[in-house]
């Protein structure tokens, strides 16, 4: 990591504040418009946000104090670093973090479709309590978010760990960042890809991949396929192993989902129509 990155320090400490404007609601749409918004942010908020991270005992550098009143320069200084930082930590491994993101939102959505809102939030990690109509989190610090009618954004993180994570400001779209699962239980780690890779052939194995759907559990799957269910579950373990299933433990099930490489290999599997 360069220089320039590890200026970000002072504005993410690894415990306590951090300033909200770092996490624009536009970063849903892609690092361009997230960082274009980051760009937008008023001098009011910047000074206020910013403000909070100032102790005597922790003063912060020039270039953070300038950008604290309204300095353009530093704002578009601080859009480059997070861009450097985004390139150099988190896109070569994009992939893998996308394809935990999406096992997780699989697993809510199943459990909204299966039970409704409270199956939801019943589902979501131990540190998340659904105790209707109040969700309990173990967070940092005691505070209560009323939601006054509004909508809760939930949103899986990958590099969120052990405890979730909203907005200070509570005017701000309540918005709830919680940890995906990293570690699957009771399953074996993946075996090395050149080797999965060269057991990945068959007819079985194909209509399993179009079989999977938005996710599916091993005995919808063997289902769909019309196969037994230790055949379903051997395909599986293989396809996963290969870096084509991401495969997601809820109680006595595992629910399959495809990972992007696994949805890029079936797409371009498909017929093109001329």
């Amino acid at each position: 990591m360069n220089g320039e990155t590890r200026l970000l320090a002072p504005l993410v400490p690894t415990r306590g504040y951090f300033p909200d404007f770092l996490t624009p609601a536009e970063g849903l749409l892609g690092m361009d418009e997230a960082l274009a918004a980051l760009r937008e942010t008023p001098d009011v908020r910047l000074h206020d946000e910013l403000a909070r991270l100032s102790t005597a005992a922790r003063p912060l550098p020039a270039w953070i104090r300038d950008m604290a009143q309204g300095s353009t320069r530093s704002l578009g200084r601080l859009a480059g670093i997070l861009r450097s930082y985004y390139e150099a930590a988190v896109a070569p491994y994009w992939p893998r973090v996308q394809s935990r993101i999406e096992a997780d939102r699989a697993a809510r959505g199943r459990a909204l479709l299966d039970g409704g809102a409270d199956r939801l939030l019943a589902s979501l990690p131990p540190m998340l309590r659904w105790h209707a109509p109040v969700l309990e989190c173990d967070y940092p610090v005691d505070r209560d978010l009323h939601l006054g009618g509004r909508g809760l954004l939930l949103l899986p993180s990958y590099f969120c760990r052990r405890t979730p994570v909203t907005f200070h400001n509570p005017d701000l779209t309540p918005v709830l960042v919680y940890p995906v699962e990293h570690l699957l239980p009771r399953l074996a780690p993946p075996t090395p890809p050149e080797r999965s890779l060269g057991r990945l052939v068959g007819q079985t194995r194909s209509e399993i991949l179009q079989g999977i759907g938005v996710g599916c559990t091993t005995s919808e799957l063997a289902r769909r396929v019309d196969i037994s269910l230790a055949s379903a579950s051997q395909h599986a373990t293989v396809l996963r192993d290969a870096g084509l299933l991401h495969t997601l433990r809820q109680g006595n099930a595992v629910l399959h989902t495809l990972t992007p490489l696994g949805a890029a290999l079936l797409r371009g599997a498909q017929p093109v129509e001329v």
